[in-house]
């Protein structure tokens, strides 16, 4: 029982010790040139803040009628004020974490009611473009899921801009995508998909990923 008591103990330890180190990188700044609220960036006009530890949080943002905008400065606070500021667009569920955004019942393209945008799946033949918003799924150290802006959309890589992507990541990330069965795939598995303004849909349809890429040859 003793190598028994001790591999217990050594385990706990370790799950301690793990858990404490997690605790405490999400919840310091550990870029001290920059303070939580600091704009580090900006799309279209749209200012992206400093966060400081990614579990971190600095109340509730309201707009001047009491839209819920999102918690300060969240991922999803950034997303929901760039559609709102850019837009005027509200969210039917002014509510829920990131990976919240992305309702895997819904075929390609369907509108998602709960926040009134259509939505497309990683490898749908219906490409990003600029403007959208790219959804993450949870992971381990991370079980709220992401969202981004889509930044810009190239030959090589979809773009995105991002708050509070995490404690050492940048505001702007690139992510490679590959062609494949008609669709467009982002390489991050994390991408559940993106969502899209239905408004300019309807005005022009998307093209679809095989005529983007022929597009560009």
């Amino acid at each position: 029982m003793q190598p028994l008591r001790k591999l217990l103990l050594g385990s706990g330890l370790g799950l301690c010790l793990l858990l404490g180190s997690h605790y405490l990188v999400t919840r310091i700044n550990l870029q001290p040139q920059f303070e939580a609220g600091q704009v580090i960036d900006q799309f279209n006009g749209v200012s992206v803040f400093y966060n400081g530890g990614v579990n971190q949080t600095f109340g509730r943002n309201l707009s001047v009628d009491g839209y819920n905008l999102g918690i300060r400065y969240q991922c999803v606070e950034f997303v929901k004020r760039y559609y709102f500021e850019r837009f005027g667009h509200r969210m039917p569920e002014a509510r829920g974490h990131a990976r919240e955004f992305f309702d895997r019942s819904l075929a390609d393209g369907q509108l998602n009611g709960a926040r009134n945008l259509l939505q497309f799946a990683n490898g749908s033949p219906t490409p990003p473009r600029a403007e959208d918003i790219l959804v993450f799924g949870p992971s381990l150290l991370n079980p709220y899921g992401h969202v981004a802006i889509v930044s810009e959309v190239n030959a090589h890589m979809v773009a995105v801009v991002q708050q509070n992507a995490g404690p050492l990541l940048s505001s702007r990330e690139a992510l490679p995508y590959r062609l494949e069965n008609g669709g467009l795939r982002i390489g991050d598995e994390r991408v559940l998909g993106w969502l899209r303004r239905a408004e300019p849909a309807a005005a022009s349809a998307p093209a679809s990923a095989a005529q983007a890429g022929a597009a560009r040859l």
